[in-house]
């Protein structure tokens, strides 16, 4: 069976949200006293363009240096660089001098001790400028361009698909913010089976009221496609959770009879640091027959308390996305520019905001497979991916621009596979069972 989940035009209604027009904290020097300072040589500063900056790497030197001077607290190096970041920043020029937009916002708001105000207005200026259609258009554009929300797509859905073989009544937990993109392609596969097509239950939990919104659009379209597809489906939003941690075994209505599958997509670190363990705990509890993890290959967490070590892993992380973005879009894409707004959002959550959990409910603490993997062993049993998955996924990334790899498991000890861009991981899956 060919699960490559090709993006089609009956999967556009099914895409889910960004923050297609998330405006940006405009940056008043003034409110910080940030004058240009006396004796400064910002004047002599070569431009990004000249050869002494032609590395590309000017960005990074200085908004590291900010981060160091915050951290040791010295007042008037952090005016004079934040002042000479925003001579120099822009969200429309080079990959440099939007690193430098995006995350001088967020160094504003911790020299400001503003983080945590400026993310509510984030939050409200995302829920109130965006569209379902305006969604579907977005991320169908990202999906045609990056296989960065695909590749765990595919690899979860043939390795849900492989564990519920045979199965009658399928009981999909759907804890993600993906707003059911990858279900299209699962449902048709149900529906082609050789043996009798089996009863789904798809329930989707849902923690923002950003999401939220957007589901109420989603809703008629998926029980559209399974009516289309003639697969018996029931289909459930559990919304009104403040954060995931709230989540329980009886609220997500286990019946005995049904066969198990949890999908994690970007879930796991939206949990609260410290609740982590109890979450996956929790998953145990439902006694599922698989779980798919996939996350974003950054550590905010175990740096969280080191704010030049936090910084600097922030900024590596969104260097390579930006990058992939560059390469992928035209330097004209309003999807491109779109896209790299909804950075922000994260980038200030992280960065500026005191709490783990932020004040929306979810924590931005990302952790790299290998620290996902300690965690989830206390509860699960790895499982490696078949080798039809794995041609799967590598089908997929031929669609796209040279520069995307996989990377399989290296030895016993190693668990998922990776999506890598330019030979950095920036994605990670695995697949686990009881």
């Amino acid at each position: 069976m060919d699960r490559t989940n090709s993006v089609s035009s009956k999967e556009a209604a099914f895409l889910h949200v960004t923050n297609p027009q998330n405006n940006g904290i405009h940056l008043e020097m003034q409110g910080t006293n940030c004058r240009q300072p006396q004796n400064s040589n910002i004047t002599g500063l070569r431009s990004p363009d000249s050869g002494e900056n032609s590395d590309g790497k000017w960005a990074s030197r200085l908004l590291i240096e900010c981060a160091t001077a915050m951290s040791e607290k010295d007042s008037t190096k952090i005016h004079h660089l934040l002042w000479m970041l925003n001579e120099l920043a822009s969200p429309y020029g080079d990959c440099d001098q939007k690193l430098a937009f995006y995350f001088l916002q967020a160094l504003f708001c911790k020299a400001t001790d503003s983080g945590q105000r400026s993310y509510k207005t984030l939050i409200s200026v995302a829920e109130k400028s965006h569209s379902f259609d305006s969604v579907r258009k977005l991320i169908l554009k990202f999906q045609e361009v990056s296989p960065w929300t695909t590749f765990g797509h595919v690899a979860s859905n043939g390795a849900i698909l492989e564990a519920l073989e045979g199965e009658k009544k399928l009981h999909i937990i759907d804890i993600s913010n993906t707003l059911c993109t990858q279900w299209p392609t699962l449902l048709e596969a149900l529906a082609t089976r050789n043996d009798e097509t089996p009863h789904l239950k798809l329930t989707v939990v849902v923690t923002t009221s950003i999401v939220e919104s957007v589901m109420k659009e989603v809703t008629p379209r998926m029980e559209k496609f399974a009516r289309l597809m003639g697969v018996p489906f029931e289909f459930r939003v559990m919304n009104g959770l403040n954060f995931l941690g709230e989540l329980t075994k009886d609220s997500l209505g286990v019946q005995e009879d049904e066969a198990i599958a949890v999908n994690c997509i970007g879930a796991l670190k939206r949990v609260d640091v410290e609740e982590r363990r109890a979450f996956i705990q929790m998953i145990q509890s439902l006694r599922p027959k698989v779980v798919t993890v996939v996350e974003e290959e950054a550590d905010f967490s175990s740096s969280r308390n080191d704010f030049v070590k936090c910084f600097e892993e922030c900024l590596r992380f969104y260097t390579i996305y930006f990058d992939m973005l560059e390469e992928s879009f035209a330097p004209t894409s309003n999807e491109r520019l779109m896209l790299e707004r909804e950075c922000s959002r994260s980038i200030v959550s992280v960065l500026a905001c005191d709490d783990e959990v932020d004040c929306a409910g979810d924590s931005e603490r990302r952790e790299r497979g290998s620290q996902w993997s300690v965690k989830l062993r206390e509860a699960f049993v790895p499982v490696g991916y078949s080798d039809d998955v794995v041609d799967d996924v590598n089908a997929l990334l031929k669609r796209y621009r040279t520069g995307w790899s996989l990377v399989l498991p290296a030895g016993a000890d190693d668990v998922g596979i990776y999506l890598t861009w330019k030979e950095e991981p920036v994605v990670w899956a695995s697949v686990w069972k009881p």
